[in-house]
């Protein structure tokens, strides 16, 4: 079924809180329904939204806003690797409890990343080392200019750092994702390198563990340990998807607002790449002013590249928790900018974006650039 609404209130579909309305609102429940729809009579321009949790509206939308709500999880086949299809009208995160529930490895690490199924495959969202690129198979779309079903294997797809082909400005808007194809595991595959994971999730297995001595053979004998959980290796035999998942939510609920209480769209900026020099310039400068033993936080990379965490480029600028009228940086993570009172203006938000991206340019020489999509 096709609903159609227009100067549809959109507050309620960003996660920013954006008060904006879209001329015409178009939302559809199944594939077949994209064939009805009469792309080219359409108002212009045509954004296709998932959750609104990647956006910044700047002002009220002058065309058309789709939104699917093709919504189903099916197993295609598998015993080790499960393939999995997932509607583009999916919740991203009820996909990862789904996963967890059955056992089933590869999303765990992106469990309570807001937004859709359909707009995870166009971001590449990522999160504790894992990007949703490793774990997808193929994306299907409706192409609204050859007016067809297509499909793309995930290195047709061009993924990078939050980025994609769906993202490319020449075909932007040309492909609407339909399903997702991903390919998940019934083998441990836990990805815990990423910051201080590991010990967050072995703190995590420690506590559900059962403080009584076990039958030898049980997975988590204690053997010559005082307790079953004193040290990470211990309890890998123990870890399980639901396990991961939690210590994940629980680090991102102490890390970030929740959008039904503090309008946000999550990471307001990449993490910049820079060179391994331009890297030791800032290294040099941090431990001149914090001690020769400071090291600041990075990632390397292949080809003398290095990752550096925008939060601690933003924080080092002294972002962390300042406001500017009704938008303000997140005290407990510099990356994110809030719609702090619940009623910032489009302009608030881009004018503290623009304030920060100077100040790391001044004081880092790096160029920071927005994650967070502006419409």
């Amino acid at each position: 079924m096709i609903k159609t609404e227009y100067y549809k209130d959109l507050t309620k579909m960003n996660t920013f809180g954006m008060k904006v309305k879209a001329r015409c609102f178009i939302e559809y429940d199944s594939v077949a329904d994209l064939v009805d729809i009469e792309f080219e009579e359409l108002a212009r321009p045509v954004l296709h939204i998932g959750g609104g949790s990647n956006l910044l509206f700047t002002d009220d939308f002058k065309g058309t806003v789709l939104h699917s709500k093709i919504d189903f999880i099916e197993v295609l086949e598998g015993c080790e690797e499960v393939l999995v299809s997932v509607g583009a009208g999916v919740v991203f995160d009820d996909f990862c409890a789904w996963a967890a529930k059955e056992g089933l490895w590869g999303v765990e690490n992106l469990s309570y990343i807001p937004g859709e199924v359909g707009a995870s495959a166009v971001q590449n969202i990522g999160a504790y080392g894992v990007e949703v690129k490793d774990v997808i198979r193929k994306v299907y779309c409706y192409d609204t200019q050859e007016e067809e079903f297509v499909n793309f294997d995930v290195e047709e797809c061009g993924y990078g750092y939050r980025d994609s082909i769906f993202k490319n400005p020449e075909i932007k808007g040309r492909y609407i994702v339909t399903h997702v194809v991903f390919a998940l595991s019934r083998t441990p595959q836990p990805r815990l390198d990423y910051g201080h994971l590991r010990n967050a999730v072995a703190e995590a297995a420690s506590h559900s563990c059962d403080p009584r001595p076990r039958e030898l053979g049980h997975p988590l004998a204690w053997g010559g340990m005082s307790h079953p959980c004193d040290a990470v290796s211990a309890i890998d035999n123990s870890l399980s998807p639901a396990l991961i998942r939690k210590t994940i939510i629980k680090i991102r609920k102490e890390k970030l607002p929740e959008p039904s209480v503090t309008g946000s769209a999550g990471s307001f900026f990449k993490n910049p790449v820079i060179s391994k020099e331009h890297f030791g310039r800032i290294e040099a400068a941090a431990k001149a002013e914090y001690g020769p033993d400071y090291k600041v936080p990075h990632y390397d990379l292949p080809d003398d590249m290095v990752k550096v965490p925008a939060a601690w480029m933003i924080e080092q600028c002294g972002w962390k928790g300042r406001r500017s009228g009704g938008a303000a940086v997140w005290d407990k993570q510099p990356l994110v900018i809030v719609n702090y009172t619940g009623e910032a203006y489009p302009e608030e938000i881009i004018g503290l974006e623009k304030r920060i991206i100077a100040s790391v340019k001044a004081k880092f020489d790096v160029e920071l650039h927005p994650e967070v999509d502006h419409i």
